[in-house]
C-alpha cells in the first residue's frame, strides 16, 4: 500500500473515533508508536497523518505532551436503522449489527440468550394475568420508585446473599443500562475520570463517552483487576467512579476472588472511589462468588442489575440499590428525565414471573444447559486453533485467543459478509490491546455459525495494513 493511502487510512481511523465519540474534545490521542502498532503502519505514517489533521484544525500538538482533540465533537451518528456493515468496528458495532439484524443473521457475538432458552410458559402466564389487571395498571404512570411488590422480591434476593436492605433502598429503572446512566448523570461531570477494566463490557465505554468523561482502564486478571495497577491508577488519575462486573465478568467470564475484593474495597475507601457493581449475569453463577456490595454494605458500592439475561429482554426492567440518600437523589433524577421508572406493565410481568415457583428451576436449567454448551464450544473452538482465556464458572461467554497473527476485526467483517455477527476483542479494550481476542456466546452458535467461522479462518490473513 502506498504511503499516501496508509496516511489516509490513519486519518480516517481518527475521524471515525471522533464521529463516534471514542475521542472527545481535550482528550489526548494515542502516542505515535502505540497508534502505529494498532494500525500496523510505520511511526512516520502516523506522524504525517497527525500533522495533516493538525493542519485541518481537527487536532493540535502540545510540545512535549502529544496531540489533543480540539473543537466541538460531532454529535452521535444517528443514521437510519439497519445493519451498516461498513461502519467502524467500535463499541457500537456489535450492538448495532445484532439489534438491527434480520432473522437470517446469526449472532455468536451478541449478549443474550436465544428466545427458546427463556421461560416462555411463565412469561405467557404473566401476560394472561396482566390482561386481568386493574385498568390503572394498564393506563397510568407507575410510582417513582417502582412497584413495591417487585422491590420486596429483590430485597429478599439480596437478603439471601447476606445484604440486608429494605425495599426503599431499591429503585426500579427501565433497564440495567439506564441504571448506570442515572448514576453517571448524578455523580459525573464532563472531564471527570472513570476507571474500567480492560477488557470490559463495550457499552460501558459507549455510555461513558456520551457523558464526556475520561476513561482509564486497568488490565483484568482471572481473579479481578490487577490491583497493583489499580492502586497506581487511583493515585495518578483520581477517578470518581469504577465500573465492573464482579460475577461472570463481561467479556472474560472471570470471577472476583475474596482477597481481591477486600483489597479493592480498602483502596476504594482510601481514595474516595465510588464503585458500580453490575450484577446482570450473577444469577447464572452456580454458587455466589464474593460481592463488593455485600462486603461493603452499600456504603460506597452501588449495585445495579436487570433481568434481560435470564427472563426477558423485551419486558425490560432494571434496578439500582445503594445508600438511602443516593436512592432519593436518583429517584428525583429519574422523575426529571423519564417521569418515573420502568413501564408498570413491564414491571408487572417481571414481578409475576419472579413470583412464579418455576423461575428458580428455569435458572437452574439454564445453568446446566450453559455448562454443557461451554464445554462443547471450547472443544470445537480448540479444533480451530482458538483457545479460551479461562473456563468460566458459569454464564454464556468464552473470551478466546485467536490463532497467532489473526485479527478479530478483520475476521468479524468477513463473517458479517456471510450474515454472522462476531464480537472482536478490541471493542472491549479501551487500550486497544485485544486485537487477537474474540468473545463467543456459546448459546448462539448453531452449525452454520461454526461453518462460517471455519471458512473465514481458512482465508489467509489480510496483511495490507
Amino acid at each position: 500500500m502506498a504511503q499516501a493511502s496508509r496516511t489516509a487510512e490513519v486519518m480516517e481511523a481518527i475521524r471515525r473515533r471522533l464521529a463516534t465519540r471514542a475521542l472527545v474534545p481535550g482528550e489526548r490521542l494515542p502516542s505515535i508508536r502505540r497508534f502505529a502498532a494498532v494500525m500496523g503502519v510505520s511511526p512516520s505514517t502516523v506522524v504525517e497523518a497527525y500533522d495533516r489533521l493538525a493542519a485541518e484544525g481537527v487536532i493540535r500538538s502540545r510540545p512535549g505532551s502529544g496531540f489533543y482533540v480540539v473543537g466541538v465533537a460531532p454529535s452521535l451518528d444517528l443514521r437510519a436503522p439497519g445493519p451498516q456493515r461498513d461502519r467502524a468496528v467500535d463499541p457500537f458495532w456489535v450492538s448495532r449489527q445484532s439489534l438491527d439484524a434480520g432473522a437470517e443473521v446469526l449472532k455468536p457475538g451478541c449478549g443474550w440468550l436465544p428466545p427458546d432458552w427463556m421461560p416462555q410458559t411463565a412469561l405467557r402466564r404473566a401476560l394472561r394475568q396482566l390482561a386481568r389487571a386493574p385498568d390503572a395498571l394498564l393506563a397510568e404512570y407507575g410510582s417513582s420508585l417502582g412497584p413495591p411488590r417487585l422491590r420486596r422480591i429483590l430485597a429478599r434476593h439480596c437478603a439471601e446473599e447476606g445484604l440486608e436492605i429494605g425495599p426503599d433502598a431499591l429503585l426500579l429503572t427501565p433497564s440495567g443500562s439506564q441504571s448506570i446512566d442515572l448514576v453517571c448523570r448524578y455523580l459525573l461531570r464532563p472531564g471527570d475520570t472513570v476507571l474500567v477494566d480492560d477488557p470490559c463490557y463495550f457499552n460501558f465505554q459507549a455510555l461513558l463517552r456520551v457523558h464526556k468523561v475520561r476513561i482509564v482502564s486497568v488490565p483484568f486478571t482471572a481473579s479481578g483487576p490487577d490491583l497493583d495497577l489499580f492502586a497506581a491508577a487511583l493515585a495518578e488519575h483520581r477517578p470518581r467512579l469504577y465500573i465492573t462486573n464482579s460475577a461472570l465478568h463481561n467479556p472474560t467470564g472471570g470471577t472476583l476472588t475474596a482477597q481481591t475484593a477486600h483489597r479493592l474495597l480498602v483502596l476504594a475507601g482510601a481514595h474516595d472511589l465510588t464503585v458500580i457493581e453490575d450484577e446482570t449475569f450473577a444469577a447464572l453463577e452456580p454458587e455466589p462468588s464474593p460481592r463488593l456490595a455485600v462486603l461493603d454494605g452499600l456504603e460506597r458500592v452501588i449495585r445495579i442489575g436487570s433481568f434481560s439475561k435470564t427472563l426477558s429482554a423485551a419486558a425490560r426492567c432494571g434496578y439500582v440499590s445503594g445508600p438511602p440518600d443516593l436512592i432519593a437523589a436518583l429517584t428525583d433524577l429519574q422523575v426529571a428525565t423519564n417521569f418515573g421508572g420502568p413501564s408498570p406493565i413491564a414491571a408487572e410481568i417481571v414481578g409475576a414471573a419472579l413470583s412464579d415457583g418455576s423461575y428458580r428451576k428455569h435458572v437452574e436449567g439454564v445453568r446446566r444447559r450453559l455448562s454443557r454448551a461451554r464445554k462443547e464450544a471450547a472443544a470445537r473452538l480448540a479444533d480451530l486453533g482458538i483457545t479460551p482465556w479461562l473456563m468460566p464458572r458459569g454464564g454464556f461467554y468464552l473470551w478466546c485467543h485467536l490463532p497467532e497473527g489473526r485479527d478479530a476485526a478483520a475476521l468479524s467483517r468477513a463473517a458479517l459478509r456471510e450474515t454472522v455477527v462476531l464480537a472482536p476483542g478490541n471493542i472491549f479494550s479501551p487500550a486497544q490491546t485485544a486485537a487477537g481476542f474474540m468473545r463467543f456466546n456459546v448459546s448462539q452458535m448453531p452449525e452454520r455459525a461454526w461453518q462460517v467461522l471455519a471458512h473465514v479462518l481458512a482465508e489467509p490473513p489480510d496483511r495490507s495494513g
